[in-house]
């Protein structure tokens, strides 16, 4: 009968044998051991700030907070054996808005892709997606991003899609002594009404930038911003927030912790405020 199940099972009746050895059995035990000691330690990482986190920012935040080392196989092996599961992203539901009135003008693309030049607070990229919360309520995020560090330079959370949303978000980087802006910086958008009003266009030229806008309907053309709102909304709790002041506290909080905190394997392995002074002492 083993016979015949070994065959049936493609193994051999001395590996079957093997399997079920004390021998066997004491370096599966001992493994198991081991991967616990594992597992606690991706636990910590996976839970570090409070935000979900997949297997190579697990692998960074280990490296970076807990001074360990494991490579990718081994911490998904762990992942997958103990159910450790990733936070999945959706795409941003936002939907461009049409040019209000004729008034409204479209800039050329000057950015054409070129997200990473290497020199902090250049290329700024802005957005804005929804924000479901609480029991059907909306808010919106507008957010400006550094193309090259991809640090959060300013962002703004309101109830209201209005022009403010987003000529708000552009007074907050300019009140940010924090950001230092490059002589030929400039505001990328897409060529939603926000960003085609005379009134922002006017904002851009008063704090000396310029503006370049996505193809119409190319999403691609400003894919770090979207990608930064998949993140945003896969590793943050704002459906459990209840009230729009809650829901804020938790933009801020990811804010903080997406700037200093959070590893990026694009950036070196090192977070985004980590590879902006990282740029500034290799200019």
């Amino acid at each position: 009968m083993v016979s015949y199940l070994c065959t049936l099972c493609g193994i051999s009746r001395s590996g079957y044998y093997h399997y079920f050895s004390e021998k066997a059995q004491v370096r599966r035990e001992q493994r198991d051991k081991q991967d616990e000691v594992v597992r606690d330690l991706i636990l910590k990482a996976y839970q570090f700030k409070r935000r979900k986190k997949g297997a190579r920012q697990i692998k960074m935040t280990l490296k970076g907070q807990f001074q360990t080392v494991y490579n990718l196989k081994r911490i998904r092996r762990i992942m997958k054996k103990y159910d450790i599961i990733c936070p999945l992203r959706r795409a941003n539901p936002y939907r461009r808005m049409a040019k209000a009135t004729s008034e409204h003008a479209v800039s050329p693309n000057l950015l054409n892709r070129q997200f990473k030049q290497n020199i902090p607070g250049k290329v700024l990229l802005t957005d804005i997606t929804y924000l479901f919360y609480g029991k059907g309520k909306k808010a919106y995020l507008s957010t400006i991003k550094d193309g090259s560090t991809n640090e959060i330079l300013a962002y703004n959370v309101s109830d209201q899609i209005t022009l403010d949303l987003a000529t708000d978000t552009l007074l907050k980087l300019k009140n940010n002594r924090k950001v230092k802006l490059a002589k030929d910086a400039f505001i990328h958008s897409d060529q939603g009404f926000h960003y085609t009003s005379p009134i922002f266009q006017r904002l851009v030229k008063k704090y000396r930038l310029s503006q370049s806008m996505s193809r119409r309907g190319n999403c691609w053309d400003n894919a770090p911003q979207e990608s930064f709102f998949g993140h945003f909304k896969g590793e943050t709790s704002i459906k459990h927030c209840v009230s729009l002041e809650e829901l804020k506290r938790e933009v801020k909080s990811y804010m903080t912790y997406y700037n200093y905190y959070r590893y990026q394997w694009n950036l070196k392995k090192m977070t985004p405020v980590e590879y902006r002074n990282h740029l500034l002492r290799s200019a």
